[in-house]
């Protein structure tokens, strides 16, 4: 799959697949493609060359997106709606029958730490409590794929050993992970599989354990093969 913007490939040849209950660590200096892929995935953007499935449909096809959870980058929450409300909504737009919403609502919010904040407004929250009404929203209707983009941004240390339960255990029930983040030591200790892209390309997947070298970590492999920039001659899994 490529895309284009203009005379500019942000995207070439990547071909990936995220297997059903693993957890896929999407790795890349800044500017290699990892948005850019993540909107194609969620039918924000179509690809010049090839296609992006999701669920093994369309992403323009809505039904796809159904049982889909999403953390952007960037959580941007209405400042003036109170946290309660806008889960509420949320969970109605997940699909959420009417007598299923509030006890959804408490366990999502339980599970990230927020449940006795229901009623304030979404202005008044650090970084850190927005980052877990993301994460909330996210995980409404027990989502079998979680697209995560740099999850652990404003969170503290708890926190972020926080996020690696809830991946684990989301896992556990059988859900899809892909996990775009630049803390490469959390990507080691929670996906099982990795995919690194440079300028665009795939240059290296697969199982984590073997991506790393003996004696590796996961960042000194990431830097070796962004270093040599080589694209790894393996056949590479199908999407």
């Amino acid at each position: 799959m490529t895309k284009h913007f203009g005379s500019r490939k942000a995207l070439s040849g990547v071909d990936l697949a995220l297997p059903e209950g693993s957890s896929l660590g999407l790795l890349g200096p800044n500017g290699a493609g990892k948005t850019t892929l993540l909107r194609l995935i969620l039918g924000h953007a179509s690809p010049s060359e090839g296609q992006v499935q999701l669920q093994g449909m369309s992403p323009f096809e809505p039904e796809s997106r159904v049982g889909v959870g999403y953390l952007p980058e960037r959580v941007l929450l209405p400042g003036r709606v109170r946290i309660g409300s806008f889960l509420r909504l949320h969970a109605r737009l997940a699909g959420l029958d009417s007598e299923a919403v509030e006890p959804e609502v408490n366990r999502v919010t339980e599970l990230t730490g927020i449940s006795s904040r229901l009623e304030e407004p979404i202005a008044t929250l650090s970084k850190g409590l927005a980052q877990r009404v993301g994460f909330a929203q996210a995980f409404l209707g027990d989502p079998r794929v979680l697209l995560l983009d740099e999850p652990s941004s404003g969170l503290d240390p708890i926190g972020m050993r926080e996020v690696r339960d809830w991946i684990s255990a989301a896992r556990e029930r059988g859900c899809s992970v892909l996990l775009s983040s630049h803390l490469l030591s959390e990507v080691e200790r929670v996906c099982d599989r990795v995919a690194i892209l440079h300028e665009g390309h795939v240059i290296d997947q697969g199982e984590t354990e073997k991506v790393v070298r003996a004696g590796e970590t996961l960042e000194d492999a990431f830097v070796r093969l962004v270093q040599t920039g080589t694209k790894n001659s393996g056949e590479l899994d199908r999407a």
